[in-house]
């Protein structure tokens, strides 16, 4: 009986060290550092799309995830040289300014020349494979791009 007794005990003290471990297991888990793919944090398409449509809160918008998926990518990916990311600097600043001053004209030209940064950042680190173009569609068939 005294034996039936201690297992009784060492079983219950098992199952509640287990369920106290659970809730640390759980968050050593979910503690690991997930990253976005580079290409959802460098992605412009949006940005593009909404200022042809001249929906000019939106591209503001679409900017201010450009610059922060910029800034997360090179805190994220060690291997973006910081330099690499200030060849868009410019370019980025041409962009809110045009869409500030809601121009057309201009926001196609600092696109481009952030176009051409990014392509130049990709030769520098020997991903010369990746070729950005200025977009001639939106693939996004499920969002309007037109301003309220």
């Amino acid at each position: 009986m005294k034996n039936a007794k201690s297992t009784k005990c060492l079983a219950a003290a098992a199952a509640i060290a287990v369920g106290r471990a659970s809730p640390f297991m759980v968050a050593a888990q979910t503690s690991q550092k997930i990253s976005p793919g580079l290409a959802a944090i460098m992605s412009a398409v949006k940005l593009w799309t909404a200022a042809r449509q001249q929906n000019w809160e939106l591209a503001a918008y679409e900017l201010e995830l450009l610059k922060a998926g910029l800034t997360d990518a090179v805190g994220l990916y060690a291997d973006i040289p910081v330099p690499n990311i200030a060849m868009v600097d410019r370019p980025i600043k041409s962009l809110d300014s045009a869409i500030t001053a809601r121009n057309g004209a201009a926001f196609g030209k600092a696109f481009g020349e952030l176009t051409a940064g990014c392509n130049s950042c990709h030769q520098s680190v020997g991903r010369s494979f990746i070729v950005m173009t200025v977009p001639t569609a939106s693939p996004f068939g499920n969002q309007s791009f037109a301003p309220r």
